[in-house]
């Protein structure tokens, strides 16, 4: 059904509509090229983790953040936004960090509403035997197959996509404030 005709004769034609700025061939070949080596590379990490560490990917960084922060804590917020996920997500993480003994929550003193997310000793030395699994797998999986300054272009890409998604106005819809 051609919705244009429709109209009365004496009704005031619509506004042009906008053409979307459709990609070019190549910008999609590109844009299914990323999105494909995401989803793999994502699934390829995800699955080598579980074998390997009995974990997914996203607690692997988790560990990871607080393995390297002060005193092995941060506040959930700030795990939340360096791991980009939203913080009921990041809630339900931790709950099965701690359920493995690999995590646990402290309250901040300086704020009743506030939590702590510790990483334990046990949660260290699961890291430590992951780590090196991990690494083998990230290599093998994406350094290995790039030349230096392939990777050198690809991290200077991702941090120009990274900081454009990352607006810094005031109520900004980011997964760690929702």
């Amino acid at each position: 059904m051609d919705l244009m005709n429709t109209a009365s004769a004496s009704a005031p034609a619509p506004a042009p509509v906008d053409e979307p700025n459709w990609l070019t061939d190549e910008e999609q070949r590109v844009w299914r090229s990323y999105i494909e080596a995401a989803t793999l590379l994502e699934d390829h990490l995800d699955r080598q983790l579980q074998r390997d560490a009995g974990m997914p990917h996203v607690y692997y960084g988790l560990l990871v953040r607080l393995a390297e922060s002060p005193r092995r804590r941060l506040r959930m917020t700030e795990l939340a936004m360096h791991a980009k996920i939203t913080r009921s997500r990041l809630s339900h993480a931790v709950a099965r960090l701690e359920k493995n003994g690999w995590v646990r929550r402290e309250d901040c003193p300086s704020d009743k509403r506030g939590q702590f997310a510790v990483l334990t000793d046990k949660g260290l030395q699961v890291l430590k035997q992951s780590a090196p699994g991990h690494v083998a797998a990230v290599r093998q999986a994406v350094f290995d197959r790039l030349t230096p300054e392939q990777q050198k272009s690809l991290g200077e890409i991702m941090r120009i996509v990274a900081e454009g998604l990352q607006p810094s106005e005031a109520g900004a819809d980011l997964p760690w404030l929702r």
